[in-house]
């Protein structure tokens, strides 16, 4: 189901015919995954009792999912173990469950073992994540996002679902997170670069300027596959590397992203060895300080400069 298409910044609204899943089907012969052989988690709450993430089948979907959003909405998360970028969102998505101690609950959808759910929820690649309230899906995005927006996009799901929600600190990067979220990157940018001017540590907004900057790139390309087979058959192309790696970043694939430069930064010098370590700063950024993946290939990028 994954594929190199620009899905991290896109969210989408729709509607989503789940009659045939408020009725379970048959428990499927092959057994779900279970919660330990998935993305790294400790299903947290469990020591204070607050429900917080759970596991998904088909023959628990309407009590687990439905019937539950009845009272507390529920973010279904479609992964798989195979999927790269699902390793970098799950881990996130359980972090924030954790700290909402029940506000709201994160339930894992295996597409691999339960791929009537995913297809009655038209999904056409992963990580994808919907919000449902009410029994019904309010909202959903694809791909890896910035932890920021997943925030905001989680706060919105909340009052949707009736759940009383701080205000943001910062009301100014609310409104910088939303411009960039429904693509008016001129207004994200005068904000996030307005926040910066008065708050030069805020990491959040130095993410989203990042993100601005990125789109900005990554907007001309008309047709991504090309761009990404274009670099792959010309590694020593720094420029088709550079934007290679931002597709990649864009489409949720960072950790691929960095790898590639890393590797660029190691077989060239000079002026396009500094260049591409900027790069790849910059890219950083995107993710935040405290993303793991960052923090591992910042030890990559050092291996190779030294």
């Amino acid at each position: 189901m994954s594929d190199p298409r620009i899905t991290s910044s896109i969210f989408t609204r729709g509607a989503v015919d789940l009659s045939a899943l408020r009725t379970p089907a048959p428990a499927p012969a092959r057994p779900a995954t279970p919660a330990q052989s998935g993305p790294p988690t400790g299903l947290p709450g469990a020591a204070t009792g607050a429900v917080t993430v759970i596991d998904v089948t088909e023959a628990t979907f309407q009590s687990e999912v439905l019937e539950r959003s009845l009272s507390t909405p529920v973010v279904v998360d479609f992964w798989a173990e195979w999927c790269e970028p699902c390793k970098q969102l799950s881990p996130v998505l359980e972090r924030l469950a954790a700290e909402g101690g029940g506000a709201w609950v994160l339930a894992r959808v295996d597409v691999d073992a339960n791929p009537r759910i995913a297809q009655m929820f038209r999904v056409q690649g992963i990580p994808m994540v919907y919000a449902v309230v009410g029994g019904q899906p309010i909202d959903a995005f694809s791909g890896v996002v910035p932890e920021a927006q997943l925030r905001q996009w989680i706060g919105a799901v909340l009052k949707a679902g009736g759940v009383a929600v701080a205000e943001p600190e910062d009301p100014r990067l609310d409104e910088a997170d939303d411009a960039l979220m429904t693509g008016d990157l001129e207004a994200a940018e005068a904000a996030y670069k307005k926040i910066l001017a008065e708050s030069p540590a805020d990491a959040a907004a130095e993410a989203g300027l990042a993100q601005v900057e990125l789109a900005r790139r990554v907007a001309p390309v008309a047709d991504p596959r090309t761009a990404l087979a274009a670099a792959d058959g010309a590694p020593d192309d720094v420029d088709a590397q550079l934007l290679a790696a931002d597709i990649e970043v864009l489409s949720g694939l960072a950790e691929q992203a960095y790898t590639r430069l890393v590797g660029v930064v190691r077989r060239s010098a000079g002026d396009d060895r500094e260049r591409v370590r900027q790069h790849l700063v910059s890219l950083f950024k995107v993710a935040g300080p405290d993303d793991p993946a960052v923090a591992s290939a910042r030890r990559a990028l050092a291996s190779a400069l030294f």
